[in-house]
């Protein structure tokens, strides 16, 4: 479990959660079980996701991954592992800053963010799309749902925690959705030409899985184009809220111009 924790990564999730609690000018350091169960969730994904049954990949974060190491089996449990311990993390959430109607809230929304009607679903679909012509619909029912709902959770994690009311909510969490969207697309685009050092794992695994990815559909400057638009309309959604979504900003231009 620690070995797959600590080999690095973006955190762009407990990022999210902590810019989304600067923009309600909360202290962010209040979000760190939260964000630590949101990237023990995350990290999980991975684990199983680089498994022989699944994408069968020997690096993750540009080390070796976790099967390569442990063995299948230790694998699958740290996975496991990590799943469940989340939702404890998640509830050592002090009741003086989060009352227990919004912490049941937030496990409640991380369910469906991590299960099948969000990252399992997606990640179903995924496996199942292999080897077949995608439509961009369907292609984007996959993203929207393997990366995009623990994407979007980790902000409405962060407006949940600020209490926040039913607008604020809405676009915050539409800004997310176009967010995780932007994410995959610039994903596709790095697994096409991206610097397999800086990415920390191999390039061309999507050819080699044979999945369809928005460079197939759309070329690759139609992918770009496809970017700045997803990119465009988290902002555009950002700028509806009163909040001071500067660190919020600042991620989605990461997320639009990152290397890896």
């Amino acid at each position: 479990m620690i070995y797959s924790l600590e080999a690095g990564g973006k955190r762009i999730r407990p990022l999210l959660l902590f810019a989304t609690l600067d923009a309600f000018g909360i202290d962010p350091k209040k979000g760190i079980q939260a964000a630590c169960a949101i990237e023990m969730i995350h990290t999980y994904s991975l684990i199983h996701d680089d498994l022989p049954s699944m994408d069968n990949d020997d690096l993750r974060r540009g080390k070796p991954t976790n099967h390569k190491v442990f063995g299948d089996a230790i694998a699958i449990l740290a996975g496991d592992a990590l799943l469940t311990y989340s939702f404890e993390v998640i509830n050592m959430l002090s009741e003086n800053f989060t009352p227990p109607s919004a912490k049941m809230k937030l496990v409640i929304e991380m369910a469906k963010a991590a299960g099948a009607e969000g990252m399992v679903g997606g990640q179903v679909a995924d496996m199942e799309g292999e080897g077949k012509a995608l439509s961009l619909e369907e292609l984007e029912y996959i993203h929207i749902h393997k990366t995009g709902k623990l994407l979007k959770f980790s902000v409405v994690a962060g407006a949940i925690m600020a209490q926040a009311n039913a607008s604020l909510l809405h676009n915050l969490s539409a800004f997310a959705h176009h967010l995780g969207l932007a994410f995959q697309i610039q994903d596709d685009i790095l697994d096409l030409i991206g610097n397999q050092q800086l990415i920390g794992k191999p390039v061309g695994s999507d050819t080699v899985n044979q999945k369809s990815t928005y460079p197939q559909l759309l070329s690759l400057e139609g992918a770009k184009a496809a970017l700045e638009n997803q990119i465009k309309l988290s902002k555009d959604y950002l700028e509806k809220t009163d909040l001071n979504t500067t660190l919020l900003n600042e991620i989605t231009d990461l997320v639009a111009s990152r290397d890896h």
